[in-house]
């Protein structure tokens, strides 16, 4: 357990020992609104209240047939006969074309990872390599 697990625990000890939530905050060092919400959670689910809860994040732009296309795209372009290598710039023109979805160029190659590729396993095979 991290040291900021450790903090929660102390703030709803300190709380449950008398101090008020403005003290807990000095002592600690922390704002008063995370030690609010801390014995908030405590006093509304006990320990298990305590527990750090996995952020769920935004949707993908594409949806889980999209990404299994894009990924048919990138490995049937990737061992194609006709040399050259995709790059970026293709990948996003092939998602504009085929999804109508703008992604920025930085996030190309952050989707690029989420789908299992690098920039490396993007090249394609040299026309003259059997």
């Amino acid at each position: 357990m991290g040291t900021y697990y450790y903090g929660l625990v102390l703030a709803v000890s300190y709380f449950l020992d008398g101090k008020n939530r403005a003290e807990i905050a000095r002592i600690l060092k922390v704002s008063r609104r995370s030690v609010n919400d801390w014995v908030s959670n405590y006093l509304a689910s006990g320990l298990k209240g305590l527990e750090t809860k996995k952020q769920k994040g935004r949707e993908p732009y594409l949806s889980e047939q999209q990404q299994q296309q894009l990924r048919e795209f990138i490995t049937e372009s990737s061992q194609s006969d006709c040399g050259g290598r995709l790059i970026g710039a293709d990948i996003h023109a092939y998602i504009v074309e085929h999804f109508d979805i703008n992604y920025h160029s930085n996030s190309i190659y952050r989707l690029l990872n989420s789908l299992g590729f690098s920039w490396i396993t993007s090249r394609s095979r040299h026309p003259k390599h059997q």
